[in-house]
């Protein structure tokens, strides 16, 4: 396929299925052995499954804590099969997300996402999330200003 097309599947990942909530958009564009990457810190990023059914079941929990939530495309890049797309989303906390109940708070969350794309469908992704910075805005970690002040009084403690 051309990187256009790779271009427009991934579009349609965010665009038609996240943005406009049309889940059954998920059996045209994702194979049904799809597998998910997602990053994250230490030696193992997880890698599991994730074919149409369970990306609607995933999109259909973040819909619950956060039914507003709109994610803007900034960057989109294809060469070969691959397509990274830089997203940022934006939603209130309005129900129960992750065992954290609502907060009435907006948060923005970024996430990067590589697509490889085959026989016209997302075959494989890795996706990652900002998790952190969710997590300070929720207020469940100090924010990364403080983290680092901290670790420098410590460090410097600790060479006298």
């Amino acid at each position: 396929m051309s990187l256009e097309a790779n271009k427009t599947i991934a579009r349609r990942f965010i665009e038609e299925l996240w943005n406009e909530r049309r889940l059954e958009v998920a059996n045209d564009i994702l194979a049904p052995d799809c597998i998910t990457h997602q990053l994250r810190s230490g030696p193992d990023p997880m890698a599991m499954p994730r074919g149409p059914e369970i990306i609607k079941h995933h999109i259909a929990e973040w819909l619950t804590g956060f039914p507003d939530i709109h994610f803007t495309i900034d960057q989109i890049i294809a060469e070969g099969d691959r397509v990274l797309m830089q997203c940022v989303g934006r939603g209130t906390h309005l129900g129960s997300w992750l065992g954290i109940p609502s907060t009435g708070k907006v948060i923005t969350i970024q996430t990067e996402i590589i697509q490889r794309i085959a026989n016209g469908r997302i075959a494989e992704d890795w996706v990652l999330t900002d998790f952190l910075g969710v997590f300070q805005q929720f207020g469940l970690v100090r924010p990364t200003s403080e983290i680092l002040a901290e670790a420098s009084k410590e460090a410097g403690r600790a060479s006298q």
